[in-house]
């Protein structure tokens, strides 16, 4: 689900950073709010979260891999704005340092994964939750509903803006400039994979994990409740995280696992695969059997190459074994997102407090 360079078109890619910015402005501005409460370390924990996550990759029909994105469980824990940015650093740091999906498009996937996503499963999880107790089993249920609905709509989001690429977009002889399959292959072959492993998968992180904090720390669950804390009952400190602090490390260090399953996501593959047979075939497989075009798309040819991440796909140039190279990527991009996080939310406080300095004089 993560969109590469090339695949979307320049006017799609300003499209949507802008109709993302609105967005992230008012989250931002929500977290500026909420930064007297301990937001701070719970914001890093699922960015990080999300990101290990994603790195687990599941067999999905036709060939293709998917894998949730932990974007129904921020929403139940953080809200929809804060889990609004978690996803985001998450899914900028994949982009910048690892091309999971590209740099022209990472307002598409913030859009699709991370806006999307975040309002869908809070909404879905408020309306199903209603006002059942915190330890409600039914609180479980609609946590894994809305990250099932959430990661759906998501894939539903890209597939579209996929699909519409070759309708609006063509060269002089009529040929694609970017994705090269319309609507009625593009939301089939994206849907189908979500719609049953991928989105199993997400309802069974946001449930599991949620169904964990009504044991360990249900009080992380109220602030989407719609129900008073007590005044200092919250605890995101580090000794009432600890559990999910270790889960993360545990998550992290069986990364290498997400490499067993073979094949990339759908729309997910490089400009060089249309010219190899054997990616062509798993092309085709992919995508109901439709066969790529002979030539690479002009638009996704150019596009490709605008950025060259250091730690492409995972895979450190100077590390030989995929295994190692994957759990290391893994470790730094946890690194690198709790630095986000933690920049992040030292930027928005320094904001507030600029702000209320100029209040008072």
């Amino acid at each position: 689900m993560h969109i590469p360079d090339g695949y979307l078109s320049p006017a799609t890619c300003a499209a949507l950073y802008a109709g993302s910015a609105p967005f992230w402005y008012v989250a931002l501005q929500r977290v500026q709010k909420a930064l007297h409460t301990r937001l701070i370390p719970l914001l890093s924990l699922f960015a990080a979260f999300s990101f290990v996550i994603m790195m687990f990759n599941l067999p999905l029909p036709g060939g293709t891999t998917g894998h949730a994105v932990g974007v129904g469980l921020a929403s139940v824990v953080l809200g929809p704005w804060a889990g609004m940015l978690a996803i985001s650093i998450a899914l900028v740091i994949q982009a910048l340092f690892f091309g999971d999906g590209g740099i022209t498009a990472i307002g598409a996937n913030c859009f699709n994964m991370a806006i999307v996503g975040s309002l869908v499963s809070y909404g879905v999880y408020r309306v199903v939750a209603g006002g059942s107790a915190l330890a409600s089993p039914r609180r479980v249920i609609a946590a894994g509903l809305a990250g099932y609905s959430a990661i759906n709509l998501s894939a539903l989001c890209a597939a579209l803006e996929f699909g519409l690429q070759p309708l609006f977009y063509r060269d002089a002889s009529g040929a694609p400039l970017y994705c090269p399959y319309p609507l009625r292959i593009t939301i089939p072959a994206m849907m189908i994979g979500h719609l049953t492993i991928a989105g199993l998968a997400e309802l069974l992180v946001s449930a599991g994990v949620v169904g964990f904090l009504q044991r360990s720390n249900p009080e992380l669950l109220r602030a989407t409740a719609g129900q008073a804390a007590d005044s200092g009952a919250v605890d995101g400190g580090r000794g009432a995280l600890r559990p999910l602090w270790i889960s993360l490390g545990v998550l992290m260090i069986a990364t290498p696992l997400g490499i067993l399953a073979g094949g990339s996501a759908w729309g997910e593959w490089m400009s060089s695969d249309y010219a190899d047979p054997a990616m062509r075939q798993q092309i085709a497989a992919a995508s109901l059997q439709q066969a790529p075009p002979s030539q690479v798309p002009q638009g996704l040819e150019r596009l490709s190459t605008v950025w060259t991440a250091p730690f492409a796909r995972y895979a450190p140039a100077y590390i030989r074994s995929a295994t190692f190279g994957y759990l290391l990527s893994a470790m730094f991009g946890v690194g690198l997102v709790l630095l986000a996080s933690l920049a992040l939310t030292r930027w928005v406080r320094r904001a507030r407090d600029k702000t209320a300095e100029a209040v008072h004089s």
